[in-house]
């Protein structure tokens, strides 16, 4: 014990500043950070025209819940709500079904094509043919307006793909390919009772990259959607917040009084509605997530 004290009165005075440092800029960045989300919160349960003439800073004034109140009887948000929760889980189990595999594969040194499939998958990253023959692909399927190409549209993310690889190619040794080979273990049962538990880590990660894509996507709906019961939350988010518009079931419509002075408050509201779930998860796979990151940065 008295060992690291003496390391830690000996410090070198530049190490002393440089951690100083780095504790101010991280505590300033940290403020940056948290305030519009703390603005956010306490603009959503203030009055909207003290909000509008900078009066609430820090803590809320007037106190009033119309924003939540309105949230709870539109229908159309709970219909996006819906609708989001459907695309997350289908979608990301769409994903993981697909990334999975596709990585294990890649990642088997004994696959000798796995060089050229790869470059295929790297190359939709730089090149792509475009929207409008995207457009009309889909078009063509006859899967406008539906459910299904939301899901389907992105199966696989090659970014996603490379870290899934390199995780499975660097920490599953390949020692325990050749004893389960040994025992008779087929490349699909090895993929399930080795590769899958053991990938536990990257499989987090993944599941919270795939599901955060899903949830703020709302450009592909945009495009590829003209079906309002299909919209996610995230549409009805837009419209909300760049049309303006007030709920036709609330306390009167765009030209009432009391619903369009109210309209900040009722866009803050549907904010932290829509982002809550998503700051819920985190904390809970946020070690996987920390670990996740790192694992492309060595060897892609």
């Amino acid at each position: 014990m008295s060992k690291v004290n003496n390391k830690i009165k000996t410090r070198n005075p530049a190490d002393l500043i440089f951690g100083a440092a780095v504790i101010i800029i991280s505590i300033i960045v940290f403020i940056i950070i948290l305030y519009p989300l703390w603005f956010v919160v306490i603009a959503s349960i203030s009055n909207s025209d003290l909000v509008n003439l900078g009066k609430v800073t820090f803590l809320p004034k007037d106190i009033r819940l119309y924003g939540y109140e309105q949230i709870m009887q539109d229908a159309r948000i709970w219909k996006g709500y819906a609708n989001t929760i459907f695309y997350v889980v289908a979608g990301t189990l769409l994903n993981m079904a697909v990334t999975m595999p596709a990585a294990y594969a890649l990642s088997r040194k004994d696959f000798k094509g796995r060089n050229k499939v790869m470059f295929y998958f790297v190359f939709t990253m730089f090149f792509s043919g475009g929207l409008v023959p995207l457009y009309m692909t889909i078009s063509a399927l006859h899967l406008i307006s539906t459910k299904t190409i939301l899901v389907m549209l992105v199966a696989v993310n090659t970014y996603n793909l490379i870290i899934a690889r390199t995780f499975i190619e660097n920490s599953i040794p390949e020692d325990l390919y050749e004893a389960a080979v040994l025992d008779g273990c087929s490349h699909f049962k090895y993929f399930f009772k080795v590769v899958i538990p053991l990938s536990k880590a990257v499989i987090a990660v993944l599941i919270l990259y795939y599901a955060v894509f899903h949830w703020n996507d709302y450009f592909n709906a945009l495009m590829f959607n003209s079906n309002n019961n299909n919209e996610p939350l995230q549409i009805v988010l837009r419209r909300i917040l760049l049309l303006n518009e007030a709920f036709s079931n609330g306390s009167g419509g765009v030209a009432g009084g009391y619903a369009q002075s109210s309209a900040d408050q009722v866009k803050y509201a549907v904010i932290i509605v829509s982002t809550v779930p998503i700051l819920c998860v985190y904390p809970f796979i946020q070690k996987y997530f920390e670990k996740g990151v790192m694992i492309g940065a060595v060897k892609g």
